[in-house]
């Protein structure tokens, strides 16, 4: 077992194991306590929360750095060279790692995507997605129903013959390990570039949607991505003064459900465990670091439960009745019998994508916001949430 994006992220929702995955990468490390680390003096000043990816303005093109693109991958970094169509390529370019911009046709390994590109005003450019029967947006939902998005696979299903109909320009993909670039090798080969997204490994929360930024650089709306992103940046700020300033005490927060005899947990430093932080709550595996979620037998985690004020993201539990089925034991912890458990599995669709999962990673602040009133509600009298939902 892997890792919490998407987490998996390995962000294809087909399988019980993949939807494991997905929720171990969005929980990836961030190894500072602070959420706001100092930006290192060689960050390009518009890139002020993310760790995994470069922008830099050159003459007559933008150079994108993807840095350490998958897990254990230190040293790692990849470089794209965005040129604007009808501009003379620069003779000392690699003309392998050019991506010609607006990019027109594009394919997506993950539906995590998809908010972003539409963000952007660019959702015309997808052309097909991999997990379709997830996609949580009905825009998007839409267009696959009349034909104009289609399904591509995924892993050893990868449809590689229609990505090669389709002729997209851009591949963006993930990468779990360092393997995912040689699955892509055929497809790289014919001239398709192939885009390896990381945000899902970003250890701040701002960091993740700061990925906004690539892809308002991938379709030349580079205004548009930083006004939203500014907003968002704002909001979240906002919300964690607010609760920092005003709660009175850090209830404990346990995370996660067990899975064939283990807990996967996630660490102290994980992407979630800081939002719990921000929100005004004490997750009970801080002190635990590791660069991914750390499998621990039921009996270890059950004895640090019983600390536990509240329950959240119980993975596909919608009710206590079937957290309890996996097991009695689970009966005796205090959220579940002061009923404080709740799950991110509010906005489902009825092909079973859950928009935490597809928009999360762009709004940030809403899940802040959603947790910080679970364990805050005096701080936020009438508000309604937007992910979450309580387990009876």
């Amino acid at each position: 077992m892997l890792y919490e994006n998407n987490f998996s992220v390995c962000r294809i929702y087909g399988r019980l194991s993949s939807v494991l995955l997905i929720i171990f990468l969005l929980s990836s490390c961030r190894h500072n306590n602070s959420p706001y680390r100092k930006i290192s003096e060689d960050k390009p000043a518009s890139v002020k929360y993310a760790r995994h990816f470069d922008l830099s303005t050159e003459k007559g093109y933008t150079r994108l750095s993807v840095i350490n693109p998958w897990q254990k991958s230190p040293g790692v970094r990849i470089d794209y060279y965005l040129v604007k169509r009808g501009i003379r390529l620069p003779e000392y370019i690699d003309s392998t790692k050019v991506i010609r911009v607006p990019v027109k046709k594009v394919v997506l390994m993950s539906t995590t995507y998809l908010p972003m590109i539409i963000t952007v005003g660019a959702e015309e450019s997808i052309k097909g997605i991999s997990g379709t029967n997830f996609v949580y947006d009905t825009l998007v939902k839409r267009k696959i129903a009349e034909g104009h998005i289609v399904e591509v696979g995924y892993e050893e299903n990868l449809n590689k013959e229609l990505i090669f109909k389709l002729s997209p320009e851009v591949i963006i993909a993930y990468g779990v390990g360092s393997e995912a670039k040689g699955n892509m090798s055929k497809l790289e080969e014919s001239g398709i570039r192939i885009l390896f997204n990381a945000d899902f490994l970003e250890e701040l929360p701002l960091g993740r949607t700061e990925w906004l930024k690539v892809f308002g650089a991938l379709f030349c709306r580079e205004k548009e991505a930083d006004s939203v992103f500014s907003i968002i940046e704002k909001e979240y700020n906002e919300i964690r003064s607010y609760v920092s300033e005003r709660i009175q005490s850090r209830p404990n927060v346990m995370l996660g459900l067990p899975w064939q005899d283990s807990w996967y947990v996630s660490p102290g430093n994980s992407y979630i465990s800081g939002i719990i932080e921000d929100a005004g709550g004490s997750y009970l595996w801080k002190e635990m670091k590791a660069d991914y979620s750390v499998p621990l037998g039921i009996e270890n985690v059950f004895v640090k439960a019983l600390k536990a004020d509240f329950w959240l993201n119980t993975g596909d539990a919608s009710d206590l009745k079937t957290i309890i089925s996996i097991d009695k034991r689970l009966t005796f912890l205090n959220p579940v019998r002061t009923g404080n458990v709740y799950n991110n599995n509010k906005r489902v669709s009825e092909g079973g994508g859950n928009d935490y999962w597809e928009s999360g990673s762009l709004y940030p602040q809403k899940i802040l916001k959603d947790i910080a009133s679970i364990l805050h509600p005096e701080l936020f009298p009438g508000y309604e949430w937007f992910y979450y939902k309580k387990i009876k």
